[in-house]
């Protein structure tokens, strides 16, 4: 077992996947919006950079391709959890989170089961386009929850009725409350757009798994 640069950065990228988590528990909104939104960042860039310079460098090891992908499964997944549980539970956020986290649980059970002949399964260049739409995703959805968090603050004690006049542009916007709406309107639409996209290669790259291991499941092998 070799314990290179790119098998650090993997690891890194796993323990950083909890502390997406931890943000909320530890700090009060927004500032937890904004660390979870970097830690997320700076991780998905690890992903990038790791597998870069493993083939650059030939530091390619049995231990980065264990680590790689459930590095990758575990920041997606629990960061769609936060995203979820601080959402309003719309379904236009929750049908693709649930088809992209059965996914996950569906192939790594094929995985699983296939033992030595799971390498039938080999990631794609489909699947990694996959994780990429992911990970924007994610990112562009906690930029909305950064955005909502300060629109919400700045209509304390601001009357429903002056909202309504600022936001329809009727009114003077002292409090800046539109481009804190459009943000949060825009990173939402922008990030469920992508979150759909993924959902969609993951329902694709799910079944094209599923076909590959077909023959190693039936029962007149």
């Amino acid at each position: 077992m070799r314990w290179t640069l790119p098998n650090t950065l993997t690891a890194l990228r796993l323990l950083a996947a909890p502390g997406v988590a931890v943000m909320f528990l530890y700090f009060s909104r927004p500032l937890a919006d904004w660390f979870a939104l970097l830690l997320f960042i700076s991780a998905a860039v690890t992903d990038w950079f790791d597998g870069y310079i493993a083939r650059t460098w030939s530091l390619e090891s049995k231990l980065g391709a264990m680590l790689d992908p459930i590095a990758d499964k575990a920041m997606v997944v629990i960061a769609l959890m936060v995203i979820v549980g601080y959402s309003s539970m719309s379904p236009w956020l929750v049908l693709p989170a649930t088809f992209i986290l059965f996914r996950e649980v569906f192939v790594s059970g094929l995985r699983e089961f296939l033992g030595d002949t799971a390498g039938t399964l080999k990631v794609t260049k489909l699947a990694k386009w996959k994780t990429t739409f992911q990970m924007v995703a994610i990112a562009v959805l906690f930029a909305q929850g950064v955005f909502e968090h300060y629109l919400a603050v700045s209509v304390e004690g601001v009357s429903p009725e002056q909202v309504s006049t600022i936001l329809s542009r009727e009114a003077e916007d002292i409090h800046g409350l539109v481009w804190k709406e459009q943000g949060m309107l825009w990173a939402g639409y922008l990030g469920l757009t992508l979150l759909w996209m993924a959902a969609a290669l993951t329902l694709i790259t799910g079944w094209d798994y599923f076909v590959k291991a077909w023959p190693h499941l039936r029962d007149d092998r």
